[in-house]
């Protein structure tokens, strides 16, 4: 067996975890950027002790909420393109289960994050112990369990050991472009302190570069084969390309093949929209000339992406009765999607190769000239809806306009969630530069953006880090907003106040429903709420403003360049206003029958759409 040390389980975590390395740009470095941990009776003990052993190689970082924390830490290895990542401990009951939203998060994405929450006691000695869940019908079941389905790889830490394997199968997991996802090694409280003589090569320092396949030969040449005789091709490029750090090998065959290149939300920065043949945004928040080409095209080459329905429209966006796909994808289950023909490869592989086998090969002249129209067409509908202006409630794409003119380019980090922004931002946010866009739509999910942006900041110091927010994100989770004070991580946060939930009362609407439960307003209510953000952040540490129009928002924006620390400007704004121009129908269901005439109406406008969706 060799030489051994003795440690316990929790120790042995932790010299492990300090050990793993990976290369960027030639220099190497640990592949965990550190752990956050907010500690309970069930890893105080254990892996609280054995953090502080280890707090000069592997940093630990205090949060203020476990799901924030957990955002935060997906931000950071999304902000780093999957190249780096980091761990979340927690202790067992709530503190555990306020990660699982967050693993819902990383597990859609597919951002690599190690969960160690503390679970129960191993031996049952002390059952049922502080905030330990019974099954009454299973004695092996603790609230844990609950990160099962939300996990690319679950395991339940039982005796010491065991972490020997765990850890190693985590690892595969987390630097696997396939299987790349969370990982949830739930800690037994009892076994965390237990001492186990581990053999000293475990922590051996060993680096993990990514894996990059090559595409099959025969699916490499069908591929080549659909290519040559499409005629209105367009490229959807998703986040695969991102983390595949394909981006300049995106651009070269795009103009080497002169195909349009549009974007998912995960895309989005995939390349520089200021390149001819970038198009911006496609499906429900696409640009009209992303989904004008998109409408005709009969060859779809999928890019890193796993065409969600926002991307697709449903599926009901390609109206092309010759459509047919090519999925480029790492992970066949994508590649396959919508009877596409796979191209199971790295994303910057595969569009090395298929552009070597394309030598030669454009797509006809005519594709390009009405990217071009289009385009042109689009980017004056942008300005129109960016464009300055002295109402009393702004629009949020009037918000975004003010944003672009005072921080923009490759110096900063754009980022924000869900709620009616990211249609916005989809649209309209001029993205350059590789990872300055950084959007959590793929699980949609409300409070990630000021703990998502500390962890952006947290990849990227030398980046200026720009959150934007409504007001019904930051009243869910802003608490991380003291964390970026506390550490001297400085945003600058946008925080937008139509007084409620905008975005799904606009929903509401649309669908034929009455305006119920969404805004403030239309909520049941003794007394109105008039909650002064300005003064709460404040309270917090950042320095915050509130402004009354754009113009002050401007100003307010360029003031807070010369902050030291982080920044909260509000503003109010209208909550029904959106783009007109772009977009595209989604499949919302709408009652079939109603006493109420605009649900029928609705319904019947529903019926007409579903009927250009292209099943299976």
């Amino acid at each position: 067996m060799g030489k051994t040390i003795r440690l316990t389980m929790a120790q042995a975590v932790a010299h492990f975890l300090k050990k793993q390395m990976t290369v960027i740009d030639g220099q190497k470095q640990p592949i965990f950027g550190g752990v956050w941990a907010i500690f309970g009776h069930g890893n105080v003990a254990g892996m609280g002790e054995a953090l502080y052993q280890v707090r000069e190689e592997l940093p630990t970082y205090r949060a203020h909420n476990e799901q924030g924390m957990a955002h935060a830490a997906i931000a950071y290895a999304k902000t780093s393109f999957r190249q780096r990542f980091m761990a979340c401990t927690t202790s067992i009951g709530p503190g555990a289960l306020n990660m699982v939203t967050a693993a819902g998060v990383a597990h859609v994405n597919r951002i690599p994050v190690l969960f160690l929450p503390g679970d129960v006691f191993a031996n049952r000695a002390p059952d049922p112990v502080l905030q330990q869940i019974e099954d009454f019908g299973d004695g092996t079941v603790s609230a844990n369990d609950a990160f099962r389905p939300v996990s690319r790889y679950f395991d339940r830490i039982t005796r010491p050991e065991q972490i020997i394997t765990a850890l190693t199968r985590a690892m595969q997991v987390l630097t696997d472009p396939l299987d790349c996802g969370p990982v949830t090694l739930s800690l037994c409280q009892d076994v965390q302190a237990e001492a186990f003589d581990y053999p000293e090569s475990f922590f051996e320092e060993r680096v993990w570069t990514p894996r990059r396949p090559q595409p099959d030969a025969d699916e490499l040449a069908n591929a080549i084969a659909l290519i040559r005789k499409s005629e209105k091709p367009v490229i959807v490029a998703g986040g695969g390309v991102l983390y595949s750090q394909a981006t300049k090998e995106l651009a070269a065959f795009a103009e080497a093949h002169a195909i349009p290149v549009v974007v998912t939300q995960a895309g989005k920065s995939a390349i520089d929209e200021t390149h001819p043949l970038a198009l911006g945004s496609v499906g429900v928040t696409g640009t009209s000339a992303a989904n004008a080409i998109a409408e005709e095209t009969d060859l779809v080459i999928a890019v890193g992406t796993r065409c969600q329905d926002f991307t697709t429209g449903s599926w009901a966006l390609f109206k092309n009765e010759k459509l047919t796909m090519v999925g480029v994808n790492i992970a066949a289950y994508d590649a396959l999607k919508h009877n596409g023909h796979p191209l199971v490869t790295d994303a910057r592989e595969g569009l090395k190769a298929l552009s070597a086998g394309l030598s030669g090969w454009k797509a006809p002249a005519a594709l390009a000239e009405k990217a071009t129209r289009e385009k042109k067409i689009w980017l004056e509908a942008a300005a129109k809806a960016m464009a300055t202006t002295n109402v009393a409630l702004p629009s949020d794409a009037q918000v975004i306009g003010a944003v672009t003119r005072t921080i923009g380019g490759e110096k900063s980090i754009v980022l924000c969630a869900a709620g009616g922004l990211p249609g916005e931002m989809h649209k309209l946010w001029p993205a350059t530069a590789p990872g300055s866009y950084h959007m959590e739509y793929g699980f949609s999910c409300m409070g990630y953006e000021i703990a998502g942006g500390l962890g952006a900041k947290m990849a990227r110091p030398d980046k200026d880090v720009i959150v934007l927010v409504g007001d019904g994100s930051y009243m869910m989770l802003n608490s991380e907003l003291a964390t970026s004070v506390m550490l001297g991580l400085k945003l600058t946060v946008v925080l937008l106040d139509n007084r409620g939930y905008g975005c799904i009362n606009r929903l509401q609407m649309a669908t034929g429903g009455a305006n119920f439960n969404n805004l403030l307003k239309d909520s049941r209510h003794e007394i109105m709420p008039e909650i002064d953000f300005r003064a709460h952040a404040e309270s917090m540490g950042a320095i915050a403003v509130k402004v009354a129009s754009i113009a002050e928002l401007e100003e307010a924006i360029e003031a807070s360049k010369k902050n030291d620390r982080t920044s909260v400007i509000v503003i109010d704004t209208d909550p029904l206003i959106t783009t007109d121009e772009g977009g595209h129908w989604w499949d919302v269901a709408v009652p079939e029958v109603s006493p109420r005439a605009e649900v029928n109406q609705a319904r019947a406008g529903y019926e007409k759409a579903r009927a250009g969706q292209r099943i299976g």
